[in-house]
């Protein structure tokens, strides 16, 4: 090893406790030498796979292949999750060099003739080789994985191949890097507070120390969640909101270098292209042949049976905002787009006498935490210990250690919950390290919970609205997926489940939001101690499907919107604004405001992997009400119903089918039927 590499923390041993990534000692120079060694070892030892003298079999060839790349991956998974929660213009740079070479590296495996002729002769044998369910299914997987990567194009068309994913890799982290940068670019400096009228001094106070950290005067709001909802949601003038809401849905779509409409259709060709490559109809249908949908036809049925069923109450609920709008502005004032979240607000609050900053008081983030966690504790018995001798990527990060119900290490816990300027929109979980067995070890996963939750001000500690509690149950809900896992192969642990199936464990935790001996765990008020009133707690039940319909058609509008981009079957040469509205027509309730558009910063489904895939939170959605009507029966907090859960569902991965999963669970297959009656659709 030379000096450059022996000064390079990522090919070294880590020292760190539980292995964890050593946060202190990464810099960026250290990434593009690491994952070149990665790449470099790995083909090492794809070559020692392929020149094996032995005749393949399920250990030197498929399991071998599962092995390969360790040290790539524990580059990357460092990188990528970086590249998302704490990236830089130098980071940015080495994405931009690393990601054509690592696209290509990947296809020099799966392209590599000798390596899938080897797979093929293990394949063959699969009824013969008395396999467990597991070692069939990284079997099946490693062969699939071969051919729907290109294993079996020959001449040109394995050429086209390699340029296109070249191409796709590039695009796919330009697209998503336009929208940081347009959206860090954007900035509403108010210096006049009468402009903020109706604003809560929360908010305010916010605004102001991120004035105050720009080096600004009076209130600085932004297109981050945090800022732009209480905005939306709160500010009485009209004009403010309309630049605040065509600031947010115009990203991207401005005549400067940050404009996506040729990325976005460039995007959807490419992958049109791969599929009909691999001899695919779409796009969809490549991607929903590994789905629990199985096809866009399933897809659509769905989606349609929701607008059917949702659409009339969401035109009643929009008419009831109408008519509170008219009683103050007049018989003939028209709700606008920047106008729902205003109006909804006034009349939830009208209705239920509840909004978020009467509640935020009572979720003041650790006490938020402390009842997530402790959900955890008495539903599976697992703990959370701090550990700060466990290095972070940022000062915000705090790293959890995670203890199983009998004492043992369980998994290591990252959280980090506010934004900034490195990181991305939005909330996920993920994972620096995923689980494998081997020789008896079980080697346990490092997982990552990042949010952009509002930030604690000079005065006040963070405190959260309802959906950002709901939110930490979501991702956390992820994050039990993977601290659970219980696999011998790590493609197969945690979440690495079929896309429509992932979302069960994080929206099923979303069903505790609204339940009141939960809530009456943690909800007390961060200046009196005083617990949540259980008249608050019952309108938070009452109000938990107001606008649900609304709700509902939106999430849809994306399923629809996500399908009519990828069931293309010949190239896009359109106007995306267009496509899109038409798209999305069967969903629409409020009028269409000129070069607004979604997908220019769509990133689920053009750079975040949920491509043909977004209808699996509606998918999902169906799952976790079904699941939840079980918990509701049995006891929201029954150790024997949770039990199974983490069973038959959390420590399970793609090990089987998940609809066998599933059934083994609940004893039945899911309908529609207990998400209609939780929305109150159907009684």
């Amino acid at each position: 090893m030379n000096m450059t590499q022996a000064q390079n923390p990522f090919l070294g041993k880590y020292t760190t406790p539980h292995g964890t990534a050593p946060f202190d000692k990464i810099k960026t120079e250290h990434f593009e030498p690491a994952l070149q060694e990665g790449m470099k070892r790995q083909m090492a030892e794809i070559y020692a796979i392929v020149n094996n003298p032995e005749a393949p079999n399920f250990k030197n060839t498929i399991v071998a292949l599962e092995k390969s790349g360790e040290l790539l991956d524990r580059v990357q998974n460092v990188f990528g999750n970086l590249l998302s929660a704490e990236t830089n213009d130098d980071l940015q740079a080495v994405a931009e060099k690393m990601m054509p070479l690592l696209s290509e590296h990947e296809n020099n495996i799966s392209l590599n003739k000798k390596l899938f002729d080897r797979v093929k002769v293990v394949y063959s044998q699969i009824g013969r080789l008395k396999l467990n369910k597991e070692e069939s299914k990284l079997l099946q997987n490693t062969y699939d994985g071969f051919v729907r990567k290109g294993a079996n194009l020959e001449g040109d068309a394995k050429v086209k191949y390699r340029e296109l994913t070249a191409e796709l890799s590039k695009l796919t982290l330009q697209y998503g890097q336009n929208i940081l940068k347009e959206t860090n670019g954007y900035e509403l400096q108010i210096t006049d507070k009468s402009k903020l009228a109706g604003m809560p001094e929360s908010i305010l106070e916010g605004a102001a120390l991120t004035a105050k950290e720009k080096g600004k005067d009076g209130w600085v709001f932004t297109l981050n969640a945090p800022s732009y909802i209480p905005f939306m949601t709160y500010c009485e003038n009209r004009d403010l909101r309309k630049e605040l809401y065509t600031a947010y849905n115009t990203l991207c779509t401005h005549n400067n270098e940050y404009n996506n409409f040729a990325i976005v259709s460039r995007l959807a060709n490419i992958r049109m292209e791969i599929a009909q490559l691999l001899g695919y109809k779409n796009y969809a249908a490549y991607t929903l042949e590994k789905r629990m949908a199985e096809n866009s036809d399933a897809v659509y049925k769905l989606l349609n049976q929701l607008v059917d069923a949702y659409k009339p109450t969401a035109e009643k609920e929009l008419r009831d905002i109408q008519n509170l709008a008219r009683e103050t502005q007049g018989s003939d004032f028209q709700v606008m787009p920047w106008d729902w979240n205003f109006y909804s607000n006034k009349l939830k609050d009208q209705k239920f006498s509840i909004n978020d900053e009467m509640l935020r008081p009572y979720f003041e983030l650790s006490k938020v935490k402390e009842g997530v966690f402790g959900l955890a504790t008495r539903l599976y018995g697992i703990t959370f210990k701090k550990n700060s001798s466990i290095p972070v990527y940022h000062p915000d990060v705090d790293a959890y250690e995670v203890f199983d119900k009998d004492g043992k290490f369980l998994a290591v816990l990252y959280t980090d919950f506010h934004p900034r300027a490195g990181k991305r929109a939005g909330a996920w979980m993920t994972q620096y390290k995923g689980q494998w067995k081997e020789n008896g070890k079980d080697s346990r996963p490092h997982i990552s919970l990042v949010m952009n939750f509002t930030k604690p001000t000079e005065s006040k500690p963070a405190l959260l609205t309802f959906d950002e509690v709901e939110t930490f149950l979501h991702e956390f809900g992820h994050s039990l997926h993977g601290m659970f896992a219980n696999s011998t192969y790590e493609s197969l642990s945690g979440t690495s489940v079929f896309w429509d199936f992932v979302e069960l464990p994080s929206q099923f935790m979303e069903n505790y939001a609204i339940e009141k001996e939960f809530l009456n765990t943690f909800a007390k008020h961060y200046q009196t101690g005083e617990e949540l009133p259980q008249e608050l707690i019952k309108r938070i039940v009452d109000a938990s499907n107001f606008n649900i319909g609304y709700a509902c058609l939106r999430q849809v509008s994306f399923g629809l919107l996500d399908m009519a981009w990828y069931t293309r079957t010949n190239p896009f040469e359109g106007n995306v604004i267009n496509y899109e509205q038409e798209a999305m027509a069967k969903t629409r309730l409020l009028p269409i405001i000129d070069n607004t558009c979604m997908s220019v910063q769509f990133s689920h489904i053009f750079s975040g992997g949920y491509s043909a895939g977004y209808y699996s939170y509606k998918w999902a959605e169906v799952l976790d009400a079904d699941a939840f009507s079980l918990f509701k029966q049995k006891g929201i907090f029954n150790k024997d119903v949770a039990a199974s859960f983490r069973e038959n569902i959390l420590s399970k991965g793609g090990t089987e089918h998940p609809m066998k999963l599933y059934v083994r669970f609940r004893g039945q297959e899911p309908t529609i039927d207990a998400l209609l009656i939780r929305n109150g659709i159907k009684e």
